[in-house]
Parts: C-alpha cells; sequence; structure tokens
C-alpha cells in the first residue's frame, strides 16, 4: 500500500512540474554562433490580453528587436547569448494563435514563433501584504483587543471570588 502512495504521489509531482512549464521552443533559423536567432522560446505560451510575455532567443549577441504586428509593440531584445525581452500583449488583442518574429541587430534573418493570446484579462494580482492598517483600523483592533482583555479579566475576577453564604 505504501508502494502504491509513493508511486501515485511521484507520478503526480512530475505531472505537475511537466504542465507547469509550458515553455515552447521553436525551429531554428539561423546557427549558434550569432548569425541570426534562434532557439526562440515564449514563456508563457498562452497569455491573456493585458498580460506580459517573456521571449527569449539564442545568436542575437548584439541584440535584436521582437515584434507581432497589432498583438504588441516592437520591443528590444537584449545582447548576449540569448536575448531577453519582455513584451506587453494590447488590450485589444484579438484572441487566438500568433506569430511573432525576432530579427538580430546584426544579421537579416528572422525567426518566427507562434503563441496563443486568450479572451479577457488575466488576474489582477493586489499589492498583498505591502500596505500597513489604516488608523482607523489600527484603533478598531486595539479597541476589541482591550474589550476581550476587560472581559478575560472580568471572568477570572469572579471565578476566584466565592459567594457569600457558600463556604
Amino acid at each position: 500500500m505504501r508502494v502504491l502512495r509513493a508511486l501515485t504521489v511521484a507520478a503526480a509531482a512530475c505531472a505537475a512540474v511537466g504542465l507547469s512549464t509550458p515553455f515552447a521552443s521553436a525551429n531554428p533559423t539561423g546557427d549558434r554562433n550569432g548569425n541570426g536567432p534562434s532557439n526562440v522560446t515564449v514563456n508563457p505560451y498562452s497569455v491573456h490580453q493585458g498580460s506580459t510575455m517573456q521571449v527569449s532567443a539564442a545568436g542575437c549577441n548584439r541584440g535584436g528587436t521582437v515584434w507581432s504586428a497589432g498583438n504588441f509593440p516592437q520591443t528590444t531584445l537584449s545582447a548576449g547569448a540569448i536575448g531577453f525581452a519582455t513584451v506587453r500583449i494590447f488590450n485589444h488583442a484579438s484572441p487566438g494563435n500568433h506569430t511573432l518574429s525576432v530579427k538580430c541587430h546584426d544579421n537579416s534573418l528572422v525567426a518566427t514563433h507562434r503563441f496563443t493570446i486568450l479572451q479577457g484579462n488575466g488576474a489582477q494580482g493586489g499589492v498583498g501584504g505591502s500596505f500597513g492598517p489604516s488608523t482607523a483600523e489600527t484603533a478598531i483592533g486595539a479597541g476589541l483587543v482591550g474589550t476581550a482583555a476587560l472581559g478575560a479579566g472580568v471572568h477570572v475576577v469572579r471565578r476566584r471570588r466565592p459567594l457569600r453564604g457558600r463556604s
């Protein structure tokens, strides 16, 4: 029974890792010596309107540009063995399958890669715990704590005092 449980957990962990990394690789169109873009990847592959997407490409040692007409503005790809760019999908981009293009500054070759735009906005993450409580919230909390302490004190005092007439 323990072996079956361990195998189930291991299979679930492998599936979670495999499904949580939706990287997609493009077919190389250049070589790895900086003579054109190759191994273009996007993360995530499926992105909501108005969200951001990370694009990377090898072979653009002097940087390059990334674009997809009508989906996001032309963006600069950083220089290096692997260049990176973060693109923001337009709020009005049409949902469906689309193609982005990558071109190095020092070469005329263009590599393409497919990605999917999902309809609607993704989750709008808030600021989380970056703000402390306001003055009103602090006053209310202090009042509640004080009331609870007073009530606990009254309860303890009443329990300790014996009633008159009982021994």
